[in-house]
């Protein structure tokens, strides 16, 4: 008869990063509905969910390093590391590299920091945990107003690649998730931007990229949250080192 791997999450820690809205609320939820015990941040001062929550403010040095030692003492054997800023701005203007520095300050150095005090604690208490990263389709191609982003969530999937061979011998599992266009939230920021920069009326970019997907729709924060899950669990218990797209078929790998 078939063993088929289980997703119970039972007895397993979970650490969800931006749990506040969209993707990493619903990660919360599903985690926590698989019997994990879940801890979530983001920056907010409280949170509504199933968790136990710390705010954190990753651009911050000191509440940064006070997150890794909050890490150190909850030790998850799961990451969801999903905190991320966005922004837009042409290549041309000379004074976006305030933006450069806020976006990979979180997108890049904050998700690191997360990453590596999680590797560090599975090492640590001998877990054979799985650190899972959210990346983007935006990390696969470059794009005209969206370049500071774009590069951050490239570097999100090279450091999986290189955290997966790092962490193998420890069989600890780095694996990364590329959501496409993702109905949450920040949907309204981003609609707006592109209203801005492209001179679109407002709610007509979201509209244009729901109808450019190959399945004719875009996602909901659940259809990432089961990826998730998969990773999570041992349903994909010979995975490292790749990164999932959850796009609707946006991008070819």
């Amino acid at each position: 008869m078939l063993n088929a791997a289980p997703t119970d999450l039972t007895g397993k820690t979970a650490l969800v990063t931006g749990a506040v809205g969209g993707i990493g609320a619903s990660a919360v939820a599903h985690f926590a509905a698989l019997g994990a015990t879940v801890y979530a941040t983001d920056i907010a001062d409280s949170f509504d969910g199933d968790a136990i929550y710390k705010p954190f403010d990753l651009l911050d040095d000191e509440s940064l390093t006070a997150c890794t030692d909050w890490i150190a003492e909850i030790k998850p054997d799961i990451l969801f590391n999903n905190a991320a800023l966005f922004g837009m701005g042409s290549i041309l203007d000379g004074g976006d590299l305030d933006q450069l520095d806020r976006l990979f300050g979180v997108n890049v150095r904050g998700f690191y920091a997360v990453m590596q005090a999680c590797a560090t604690s599975m090492v640590a208490n001998g877990q054979q945990g799985s650190i899972i990263n959210l990346a983007s389709q935006a990390g696969h191609r470059g794009e005209a107003l969206v370049a500071h982003y774009c590069a951050t969530k490239a570097a999100v999937i090279s450091y999986t690649q290189s955290a997966a061979l790092a962490l193998a011998p420890h069989k600890i599992r780095v694996n990364a998730i590329s959501p496409g266009v993702i109905d949450t939230p920040m949907w309204a920021t981003v609609d707006a931007l592109f209203a801005k920069f492209e001179n679109k009326a407002p709610g007509q970019k979201k509209r244009e990229v729901g109808k450019a997907v190959p399945l004719g729709y875009m996602g909901d924060p659940s259809d990432v949250a089961r990826a998730a899950v998969f990773l999570a669990s041992d349903q994909s218990a010979y995975m490292t080192a790749q990164t999932i797209g959850v796009d609707g078929g946006n991008v070819l790998r």
